[in-house]
């Protein structure tokens, strides 16, 4: 079987997937606050808790914020930032006897649907993660694509396209920079907005409607754009907070022409099938079949 461990920053999700992709278990344990050694500990118990209730062993894949620097072999770029400097995957391999499989949960959430979700019969899958951040990543023929500095697909720091004289340079970004798409399509960026355009308070998921949700559509139509001119993925899909509004897919696709470099947009704009499920599946599916 294939163990998949989501690492988030208040839970931490396994599951246990038989070879056919089957899901025989899931289990969840609250994620230790800036604790490096007890997020360890807290996912080794999760793979002993599977392997004992099902009375079998298997291949362990984590999906985790940030990624493993190919510089240094530690994790970095991650907002839990109690996991940054340190060699994530080898201190799993060590407690639990086995190697272990690593990669960001954008990636794992793309190779999810890539592999039997809503982007299984695609060549070229990009996903996008819509939610606290914006994230990304690329899979080519059911394979992860991590590239040489273990970044791609991560389109959230790159700057919007195409900008608007009212958009620049750009909102701030944690990132140090400036007009990051980040800044302006995660759910947060989205709720600052409508706080300053109207003095009142809405989640993302409810500013479905008006002036601010048209530019929100049309500055992502801009941004996925960008990505179908450089990789022109068969599918995107749509993961995150964000990606449960129903009323951002068609309009979204009815703009791609408008920036798209081509005379006809074949990619296709899809929610998940397994939605929050997709990132611990992918995890999972990060060992190939044995």
């Amino acid at each position: 079987m294939r163990i998949g461990i989501d690492l988030g920053g208040t839970k931490i999700e396994a599951l246990a997937l038989s070879v056919s992709g089957e899901e025989l278990i899931r289990r969840r344990v609250p994620t230790p606050k800036n604790d490096y050694a007890a997020t360890v500990g807290a996912i080794t118990g999760l793979v002993q808790v599977i392997e004992a209730e099902t009375g079998d062993t298997g291949t362990v894949g984590v999906g985790t914020p940030g990624a493993i620097s190919p510089a240094t072999g530690l994790i970095k770029n991650a907002n839990s930032t109690c996991l940054i400097g340190h060699p994530l995957d080898r201190d799993l391999a060590e407690a639990l006897d086995r190697p272990v499989r690593l990669a960001n949960d954008a990636d794992c959430f793309a190779l999810s649907e890539a592999i039997d979700g809503a982007g299984r019969f695609a060549e070229m899958v990009f996903g996008v993660i819509l939610g606290t951040g914006v994230g990304g990543g690329l899979v080519w023929r059911r394979q992860l694509l991590s590239g040489a500095n273990a970044i791609a697909g991560e389109w959230g720091h790159n700057p919007l396209p195409w900008p608007r004289d009212d958009e620049r340079p750009g909102p701030d970004c944690y990132c140090g920079r400036q007009g990051c798409i980040e800044a302006f399509l995660s759910g947060p960026a989205l709720e600052t907005q409508y706080r300053d355009a109207t003095g009142k308070s809405l989640t993302a998921r409810e500013i479905t409607d008006g002036l601010l949700w048209k530019s929100y559509q049309d500055r992502l139509a801009r941004a996925l754009a960008h990505v179908i001119n450089i990789v022109d993925p068969g599918v995107i899909v749509l993961g995150g907070g964000l990606s449960n509004v129903e009323r951002l897919y068609q309009p979204v696709m009815d703009l791609l022409p408008s920036y798209v470099f081509s005379d006809h947009v074949a990619t296709e704009i899809l929610p998940p099938v397994h939605g929050d499920s997709s990132g611990v599946r992918g995890a999972a599916w990060l060992w190939p079949s044995p």
